[in-house]
């Protein structure tokens, strides 16, 4: 019988429980890839895994890019309700784009793994490595776009700011993808080296914060 999964295939979910068969399904690839790689990572395993059978599996997601996709939109998902929540509750344009950095990096640090598969790996599919953050963002549903919806509202962020008045050193989305690059690499670092004696976490978010904003507005 070697090749074949030994699996016994779960029953048909019951309506309204396909949500919940989804999201096993996402956990097992999210842990899969982190730990054997996207590469080498089937759907057959990821079915085992879930303790289904693999054309079961292709109900939900009809392959691995697919998976990887939802993964993604399902990290950036997080980033997005926090964003949601500053334009609620921030109406200075400049703290707005802080609290962008601030809750940017909250984010990472507090879904590591999410992070490693999403930024930290070699992960991301063809489609969307071409074209990353400045992906089309007509369809918000489209699979793969959480990204360029991230980006969006950052550059939106910034425009904001700059029709208040203030003047910025570059254009919008190029003091975007400055704070991103500068957030990414401190996150990055503190998730890749979690035992490496940072001094005050806190204060080192608030002074990356303080070098890029001063690097982006004219006379700060």
């Amino acid at each position: 019988m070697t090749g074949f999964s030994s699996v016994v295939p779960a029953g048909r979910k019951r309506r309204g429980e396909g949500h919940t068969r989804r999201e096993e399904i996402l956990q097992a690839a999210k842990e899969l890839f982190l730990e054997q790689g996207y590469d080498a990572t089937t759907i057959r395993r990821i079915a085992d895994r879930v303790g289904i059978s693999a054309p079961a599996l292709y109900l939900y997601f009809k392959d691995k890019e697919g998976l990887m996709l939802a993964l993604c939109d399902q990290t950036f998902g997080h980033l997005i309700a926090a964003i949601g929540e500053i334009e609620k509750s921030v109406a200075d344009p400049l703290l707005r784009v802080r609290r962008f950095g601030e809750a940017y990096a909250q984010f990472g640090l507090t879904h590591p793994d999410e992070y490693r598969l999403v930024f930290l790996g070699a992960n991301i599919p063809e489609s969307i490595r071409k074209v990353g953050h400045r992906a089309p963002t007509d369809d918000p549903t489209k699979p793969g776009v959480g990204g360029a919806l991230v980006f969006k509202r950052l550059v939106a962020f910034l425009c904001e700011l700059e029709a208040s008045g203030v003047k910025l050193n570059y254009p919008p989305d190029t003091c975007a993808e400055l704070c991103w690059m500068g957030m990414h690499g401190l996150v990055s670092a503190m998730i890749m080296k979690p035992d490496f004696p940072w001094s005050d976490r806190e204060l080192l978010i608030k002074g990356m914060l303080d070098i890029h904003l001063n690097g982006i507005l004219k006379n700060a």
